[in-house]
């Protein structure tokens, strides 16, 4: 299912040491903390927000020294509860390059996301720690393995998620750009 994201995301209503606790017992592998620097575009051929749900991204992610240019496209399309995404996504030498070209086709600036990730690792799953400028504190769990199906993938990101054994917080179903914007 390459070229396909499964994730689930909860708002954390309380610290992620517990959480974190049960990850390491787990065997979880934890990553180093960083700084992600998101700017989403607006298209000037098609108006990503002319639709009652918003279903595609265009992003630049500025990342530590690195940087990468990311497309996503969530199903199903008119429905506001997505189950997956299309996400086409590749690294780029010059961040600025790749917002001068955005500029000069036209593209508009619609907002940008600052965040802290910590991203961890156990068995399929990684699980990322985010904490957003402006919006709080969120865990991300996305499914890394190999699947034949988006539900198989769903189903055993789910269990994964159950075997925890811990209560998260209210399941959010939008994008940090959405919530960035007001279209929750």
């Amino acid at each position: 299912m390459q070229y396909t994201e499964i994730e689930q995301k909860f708002r954390l209503p309380y610290s992620p040491g517990e959480l974190k606790a049960i990850l390491l017992a787990r065997g979880a592998a934890p990553g180093r903390p960083s700084r992600q620097v998101d700017t989403y575009y607006n298209a000037p051929h098609r108006d990503f927000l002319d639709n009652r749900v918003v279903s595609e991204w265009l992003r630049v992610r500025v990342e530590d020294g690195s940087s990468s240019l990311n497309f996503k496209r969530f199903h199903p399309l008119p429905e506001p509860v997505k189950t997956h995404c299309d996400e086409y996504e590749t690294t780029v030498a010059d961040a600025e390059a790749v917002r001068r070209l955005l500029d000069a086709l036209d593209f508009a600036e619609l907002t940008v996301v600052d965040k802290v990730r910590e991203e961890w690792r156990a068995d399929e799953v990684a699980v990322a720690f985010d904490t957003v400028a402006g919006l709080g504190d969120f865990v991300e769990f996305e499914f890394k393995g190999d699947a034949d199906t988006v539900e198989d993938a769903t189903a055993r990101l789910e269990a994964f998620i159950a075997s925890l054994g811990i209560p998260l917080g209210p399941r959010v179903h939008l994008g940090y750009p959405h919530l960035a914007l007001g279209l929750a």
